[in-house]
């Protein structure tokens, strides 16, 4: 299958082993990846801020930059959201038919990694190998948009080596939610503590999630606090094999 990789923003220019990780594991699974070069950025961060119609260029690029595409894939669950959720109901809001029908259409098309593997593809055991003590955090758009379910621990649970343990009030939000932590700081950090002591309260070596905003957020608090917790989305624990190893340590 040819897969549209729709990178994100924030794994572009922050964490791009996440993208890396999900190129590697597509590939191994016998799909041709592409890469569009005219994507950037969703424009969630526009809508969820207020600025909507700023946002109209945003998704028309994104449109255009996947138009073509048959299946498309993003390590971000954040953004799969804003994609299906928010393009054509921006579009239409400003009076753009023909941009909200395209967008529908595109959305329609767009998946979250572990939405494609266990829905689209059918598999849960990718080939991994992780031999270490993990724990996962649901995200919330994830979580309450895309309702992903268990999709990712089941992925996880056939990892071999793996000791998943589980989050305790795992369906609890992190603090981040964009903008929402520096408009809030206090309520977030506030949200982020009580995260984070329940990371720490597993014992897991590593936390993973669906999206790269989130473990930035809780994996900056775990370092603040030297907890040694690294934090490793979905995709590079899927990724790592007994030959080709995710690297834990730092």
């Amino acid at each position: 299958m040819r897969v549209a990789l729709f990178v994100t923003c924030l794994v572009d220019g922050l964490f791009p082993d996440v993208g890396k990780a999900t190129v590697t594991l597509l590939e191994r699974l016998g799909h041709e990846v592409v890469v569009p070069r005219g994507q950037t950025c969703c424009g969630q961060m526009h809508v969820n801020t207020g600025y909507a119609r700023m946002a109209l260029p945003v998704v028309r690029n994104h449109v255009e930059a996947f138009a073509d595409a048959d299946v498309v894939v993003t390590p971000s669950g954040s953004c799969t959201a804003a994609v299906r959720h928010q393009h054509a109901d921006v579009a239409r809001e400003h009076g753009d038919r023909g941009l909200a029908d395209a967008a529908a259409q595109v959305g329609q098309r767009t998946y979250e990694l572990s939405e494609f593997l266990v829905d689209v593809l059918g598999l849960t055991d990718v080939g991994a190998y992780f031999p270490h003590r993990v724990t996962y955090h649901p995200t919330c758009h994830s979580l309450r948009l895309l309702r992903v379910g268990d999709r990712p621990e089941q992925l996880l649970r056939a990892v071999r080596g793996i000791d998943l343990v589980e989050l305790p009030a795992a369906d609890e939000c992190c603090g981040f939610g964009g903008t929402f932590a520096l408009k809030n700081p206090d309520t977030s950090t506030a949200m982020l503590a009580d995260k984070m002591a329940a990371v720490v309260g597993t014992g897991a070596r590593v936390l993973t999630a669906g999206d790269s905003s989130c473990l930035m957020h809780i994996g900056g608090g775990l370092s603040r606090l030297r907890t040694g917790v690294r934090p490793l989305h979905l995709a590079q624990v899927l990724a790592s094999t007994a030959d080709a190893p995710t690297a834990v340590t730092r």
